[in-house]
């Protein structure tokens, strides 16, 4: 079988970036990224880009460009995001070969410090004014954050996936089933509004600059509840999240109202993920680079820890009160 990404060999990479008008130098370097490809490309007597190949059948156009469209709003209101460049004509997808791309400018920085309040509440007031932008109107195009798509079709793909041990396939089926099924629940009697997210806000997606935070790959933007783009920046135990989100909403809320009720989504969200995370590798367990990044994931101890931590997380669910502000 020939996986999409074979042929995205060093020359044609090249020809692509010629193709938008650019003048690469012929110096490339892959960057650490298993959804899309993703290289930082020398060009000719000026500054490196990035240039992101967008994974096969993934996204459709109409999606892609939404993407482009929100990250170039945002851009346009200041807020520090990187936004995709775009040509004289204002095109900022393109296609080569069968593989669309994108370039970006590239952006120093670092992961933000975890548990930093001050550098939370600066976070804090930049998604607040990406939420206020973000709360205009809904994504037409891309998908909404939901169980049906995240939860039980990843759980399919561990089902389907010779990956699982077979000695732990009915704790899996079993302990995924009963946590999705508490996680529709939850969301279903939450009811929040669902706005334009980042949609996966965590460490590795902020560069940390002497100028503030860079928030960067746009690639899972969606309509869900403001929380998603604040809970994965939480870190420790529940007294640390609680005096960390309280820093991030101190921010946050000098933009954009938050509505108590989504603390409620936050472990629904964590568990969410969970099942999303192994799903997602079992579904590109066929593209190499998934193997070769997370060669753990053909272990059966990673498999019997995953049961167990379900099995916790479904505890915490049906146990743990919401986080609750000062």
């Amino acid at each position: 079988m020939i996986h999409p990404y074979e042929r995205l060999t060093p020359d044609l990479i090249m020809e692509a970036i010629a193709g938008t008008g650019l003048s690469p130098d012929g110096h490339l370097l892959a960057l650490n990224s298993y959804e899309n490809r993703v290289f930082q490309v020398g060009m000719d007597q000026q500054t490196p880009m990035v240039a992101k190949f967008y994974r096969p059948d993934r996204w459709s156009d109409e999606q892609i460009l939404e993407e482009h469209e929100f990250a170039a709003l945002l851009a346009a209101a200041e807020i520090p995001v990187v936004a995709p460049w775009r040509d004289s004509d204002g095109r900022s997808l393109f296609s080569h070969a069968g593989f669309r791309h994108a370039l970006f400018s590239r952006h120093g920085g670092r992961a933000p410090e975890p548990g930093d309040l001050d550098q939370l509440e600066w976070i804090g007031r930049f998604i607040g004014r990406i939420h206020l932008a973000g709360q205009a109107h809904a994504f037409r195009h891309r998908p909404a954050l939901d169980v049906a798509s995240m939860g039980w079709n990843a759980r399919e793909e561990v089902l389907d996936s010779p990956l699982l041990p077979a000695h732990e396939r009915d704790g899996y089926s079993d302990i995924s089933e009963r946590i999705l099924s508490v996680v529709e629940q939850r969301l279903n009697q939450t009811h929040s509004s669902a706005i334009r997210l980042h949609g996966d806000c965590h460490h590795g997606n902020i560069l940390w600059t002497q100028q503030g935070p860079h928030f960067v790959d746009l690639d899972d933007c969606r309509n869900g509840p403001a929380v998603q783009d604040l809970w994965m920046l939480l870190n420790g135990d529940r007294a640390e999240r609680t005096v960390q989100l309280s820093a991030m909403l101190e921010g946050y809320t000098l933009f954009h109202e938050f509505d108590p009720r989504e603390l409620a989504l936050i472990e629904p969200l964590r568990a969410l993920r969970m099942v999303h995370y192994s799903g997602w590798i079992a579904k590109r367990w066929s593209d190499p680079a998934f193997p070769a990044a997370f060669a753990w994931v053909a272990s059966p101890h990673y498999w019997s820890q995953h049961v167990h931590d379900l099995g916790h997380q479904l505890e915490v669910l049906e146990n743990d009160p919401p986080l609750r502000l000062f």
